[in-house]
């Protein structure tokens, strides 16, 4: 991951709140601490990885809430991995485990406001923009605006059903060990159905 987060300006699409680099001491201070972290019921990381065990990205939810039943999602593909679907199958199987597993309501996310790649996905798994936050977002010398997006359970488990048809399972994620769990994106015949 150290080597991923070189790219000052690819870094500073996904995090509005780390300016420099990290070199690997940095990474395991901070993916440390987040791995610590996860042990707490308001976050939850995971790890995308290929068949070959290759880190290819990372998502997770945020400042899960099991009061008001909310959390963000996140979500960082490896560039040399981009578009080849691996991000909006991750993100699918991320909401299937916060809408149908941890019995949330709403999930949100954030993205500055020149990131195409994230309003394009996003809105395809069904999020609705909610708001700008103007200028929120420094980087590059200037700033941007962010882009509050979120979704709802219902909304998901519409938006569910029309994405699984779209994706083909050629590039397919799921929990590592999951088998036919029915933890897998898009999802399988074995998959329980929506709810």
């Amino acid at each position: 991951m150290a080597v991923w987060f070189q790219n000052v300006a690819d870094l500073a699409r996904f995090d509005r709140s780390v300016r420099a680099p990290f070199n690997s001491e940095g990474m395991e201070t901070s993916w440390g601490q987040a791995a610590e972290a996860a042990k707490e019921p308001g976050r939850h990381w995971f790890a995308i990885t290929a068949e070959t065990g290759e880190l290819c990205g990372i998502t997770g939810l945020e400042s899960v809430s099991s009061v008001n039943r909310d959390a963000v999602i996140a979500l960082f593909i490896e560039e040399s991995r981009r578009r080849q679907g691996i991000g909006i199958r991750s993100m699918a199987l991320v909401l299937d485990f916060a809408f149908r597993q941890i019995g949330l309501n709403r999930v949100t996310s954030y993205y500055r406001a020149d990131n195409l790649r994230s309003q394009q996905m996003t809105s395809r798994a069904g999020f609705a923009a909610e708001g700008t936050m103007r200028e929120a977002w420094f980087a590059d010398g200037r700033f941007y605006d962010m882009i509050c997006v979120g979704l709802l359970r219902g909304e998901w488990n519409t938006r569910r059903a029309a994405l699984a048809r779209e994706l083909d399972a050629a590039c397919t994620a799921r929990f590592r060990g999951s088998g036919s769990s029915g933890w897998a994106w898009p999802p399988g015949p074995l998959d329980p159905p929506d709810g």
